[in-house]
């Protein structure tokens, strides 16, 4: 499966965007708890400056010096904006102390190759900030559209893109020479009226399905009648709105420096598990604890 030119989806719609607002938040959060400054950043995938908007609204703002939004089509109310792909960054190695990206990264074709360009643009413990749709990303219309098509059709086409689990980002960060990885993952349920108010939804946010492939297999009227009563029938609450989930992994890394904190190898040990602790350490007799077949 292969996902379609990110250059074809429009921005966000301004009141559909509260997903990549309180992503993009986040990512502010986490830099003020961060004690340096960050001279050169660039904001990989902008589409609706949403990072930009919420450093402007933090005291984090102060930390960051000259913010470039990468953006995939050119916008002219940005200042300082560059127009790329997050899979072939039009940028020089070591260029940047902070690289953001708020969700933008599940739009790519390959995941860990964009990691290793967003590595590659960074300066020796330059910072990486990601939010990223993983796992359990609108399970409940997945499981709907699914079984709809095939019960009507006898087959199934993907109408819900892949999303990596969450979990897996920090491996797959160490894969793309990250140091330090961390991921924390936030799911969340947002409630609608009716299934029909997400779809409309995701068409705000421009994360309407972009996979390319698919064929002749349009999903016909009968196939979306049925999965939306299907929606209804198993993800309603008592009150009739029906759940939909969202989870967001925020992926934290920093391009790997000499002086960054390295693991012991093993057998290195300098502190004794008793002392950490704070517990006496008790040597058990070997006589005494074998089992009463072992004795003499």
């Amino acid at each position: 499966m292969q996902i379609a030119d990110i250059r074809m989806r429009r921005d966000p719609s301004r009141g559909a965007d509260f997903l990549r607002r309180r992503a993009a938040e986040d990512l502010v959060e986490r830099l003020e708890a961060i004690m340096r400054r960050f001279p050169c950043a660039v904001d990989l995938g902008s589409r609706d400056a949403a990072f930009e908007r919420a450093l402007q609204q933090s005291p984090a703002r102060e930390k960051v010096g000259d913010l470039v939004a990468m953006t995939p089509i050119f916008r002219p109310a940005s200042p300082m904006q560059v127009v790329g792909d997050e899979e072939a960054l039009p940028f020089a190695p070591e260029s940047f102390d902070l690289a953001t990206s708020v969700l933008a990264l599940h739009l790519t074709n390959d995941l860990v190759g964009a990691l290793v360009q967003a590595r590659r643009i960074l300066k020796p413990d330059g910072l990486f900030l990601g939010a990223v749709f993983t796992g359990a990303t609108l399970t409940e219309l997945r499981q709907s559209l699914l079984e709809a098509e095939a019960e009507v059709t006898g087959a199934a086409a993907p109408r819900v893109a892949p999303f990596a689990d969450g979990p897996d980002l920090a491996a797959l960060a160490q894969r793309a020479g990250f140091a330090l990885p961390v991921v924390d993952i936030d799911r969340m349920c947002v409630r609608y009226r009716h299934p029909l108010d997400l779809i409309a939804d995701l068409r705000a946010m421009a994360e309407t399905n972009p996979l390319l492939g698919q064929g002749n297999r349009r999903l016909t009227r009968r196939v979306m009648a049925r999965a939306l009563s299907i929606y209804q029938e198993r993800f309603s609450d008592a009150d009739g709105r029906v759940r939909a989930t969202f989870e967001i992994s925020t992926l934290t890394g920093w391009a790997p420096h000499p002086d960054q904190q390295q693991p012991l190898k093993p057998g290195q040990g300098r502190v004794r598990l008793a002392d950490a602790l704070g517990v006496t350490e008790h040597k058990l007799s070997a006589q005494r604890d074998a089992p009463p077949a072992l004795l003499g």
